[in-house]
């Protein structure tokens, strides 16, 4: 009796030409030993799989090496293209196939998870998206500014933060309910409608639609004025406030004020650097960038195989993606995509005006992101300090101030120094605090940057601890004693 085969059809034009049904589906090509080399999607599975037949002599070198290596082929029927859409995205991400453009986990990025399954959601920071009745939020780009997002959204928005599911009982509210931190469900300080309403807002802000969120926080402090409920009223203005001042802080990129994912794409050699922007009601709230190696693809290819991973997981869906190259299942993506958000969705290489200015901005992005990957650690480091500060030019040598005093006396200042993003012990100071009196930071602070400048060779960037106002200290004095080529600042 004879060994059975490690897949379901051996890769005979005739053959497959007869088994092959002309529905949408996804095949997956394997070795001799039954390893996935390649799953791809087709609208006809008998037409698109006959292709490579077709096309030995004119494909591409990665397909030709491809199917020298392949022995057999499996097929799955379905019932529409949409559904190949994300099958072909499933197994991709279970059998990482050699042949296909594989992105790359995003475990390991944080996101926000709103527990709507639950009665009193809560928010929680998790690194891995599921399909468990909660909203989704993410991925960020580091662990820093999921964190800073959430304490924003405590501020304002004041969502419980039990740590369990079960909202627990107890007579009197904790700490955070005191700190003006929780609304307190857990003591019956707010209804389930009335959390439910906070919710939605919370939804609309993480979505980045700001301006839908001001205008029902508006109405409702109108209703709550018109019922004399003034302390409920005085609440809600300081949320419109604290939204405000923090939509402030995003740059307006788009005047149609629109959703947005503007997708950009730079290639060296076989590197793919991929850039989204998002941007939300017309504001650039985040980028995410992904690094892609695959040798004898295509930016056309590495773009369409990106998004159709990328937006296979549960993640918010603009009306709109644009991208900076064509790509050649844009109409069936597109559907699939609407399908999924339940709206319109349409994806466009814009040619002019400011979705052409926006992909171009996403592509210099990338280019950048590529340039500065061939350098080494060090150099790297300080091009991203360069870059995230807006300096004028590298900082190779840094040196960071701190000032401190034990019990209000025994006052100290400290320098410590890097260089080419290493600690340069050498460069490190102490200064016990001389002419300022008492607990005068500011006086301290501006001895110990006077007794530094006084020492010359200067930094090419002084680091100060503290706020705006350390950061004034800092300038002032370094103008008055160094002038127009002094060091950077921050």
């Amino acid at each position: 009796m004879g060994q059975s085969k490690p897949y379901e059809h051996d890769l005979d034009q005739a053959y497959l030409a007869n088994i092959l049904p002309e529905g949408p589906g996804v095949y997956l090509f394997k070795d001799s030993r039954g390893k996935t080399l390649y799953v791809g999607k087709a609208k006809n599975l008998r037409k698109r799989v006959l292709s490579y037949f077709r096309a030995r002599g004119t494909s591409c070198s990665k397909t030709l090496f491809m199917l020298k290596k392949a022995s057999g082929l499996d097929f799955i029927l379905t019932s529409n293209e949409k559904e190949a859409f994300i099958l072909e995205s499933t197994l991709i991400k279970r059998y990482k196939p050699r042949y296909n453009i594989v992105l790359r986990d995003d475990s390991q990025y944080p996101c926000l998870r709103l527990s709507l399954e639950e009665p009193f959601p809560r928010l929680t920071i998790v690194r891995k998206i599921k399909r468990d009745g909660a909203r989704y939020f993410g991925p960020f780009s580091s662990a820093s500014a999921v964190r800073n997002t959430l304490k924003v959204i405590d501020r304002i928005f004041q969502l419980r933060k039990c740590k369990t599911s079960a909202l627990p009982k107890r007579s009197r509210p904790c700490l955070n309910y005191q700190m003006d931190r929780c609304l307190a469900p857990c003591s019956g300080k707010i209804s389930e409608a009335e959390y439910g309403r906070v919710v939605r807002q919370v939804i609309l802000f993480l979505e980045g639609k700001s301006e839908e969120l001001i205008s029902h926080l508006a109405q409702e402090m109108k209703d709550a004025s018109a019922r004399l409920e003034f302390e409920r009223a005085a609440r809600l203005r300081d949320q419109i406030t604290s939204v405000q001042k923090t939509i402030e802080r995003q740059q307006v990129v788009s005047p149609g004020m629109e959703d947005l994912d503007v997708i950009g794409i730079a290639q060296r050699e076989d590197s793919f650097q991929l850039v989204v922007m998002y941007i939300r009601e017309g504001r650039l709230i985040g980028i995410r960038n992904y690094r892609v190696k695959s040798p004898g693809h295509s930016p056309s290819e590495v773009m369409e195989a990106f998004i159709k991973q990328y937006y296979s997981r549960d993640l918010f869906l603009p009306g709109e993606i644009i991208l900076s190259t064509p790509i050649e299942e844009a109409m069936a993506i597109s559907a699939w995509l609407t399908d999924c958000a339940a709206k319109k969705v349409s994806i466009k290489v814009p040619k002019r005006g400011t979705k052409k200015r926006l992909t171009e901005m996403a592509v210099a992005n990338a280019e950048s992101l590529l340039s500065s990957a061939d350098l080494p650690e060090p150099d790297r480091l300080i091009a991203l300090i360069k870059e995230r500060l807006g300096l004028t030019r590298p900082p190779v040598r840094i040196e960071g101030l701190d000032v401190s005093t034990l019990y209000g006396s025994k006052a100290v200042g400290a320098i410590v120094s890097f260089v080419n993003g290493k600690p340069y012990k050498a460069g490190y100071r102490n200064f016990k605090i001389k002419w300022a009196d008492g607990m005068d930071d500011y006086g301290m602070l501006a001895e110990v940057v006077a007794r530094r400048i006084a020492l010359g060779d200067l930094p090419d960037l002084f680091l100060v601890d503290g706020g705006k106002g350390q950061l004034a200290v800092l300038e002032r004095v370094v103008k008055e004693h160094v002038g127009k080529t002094s060091p950077q600042l921050a």
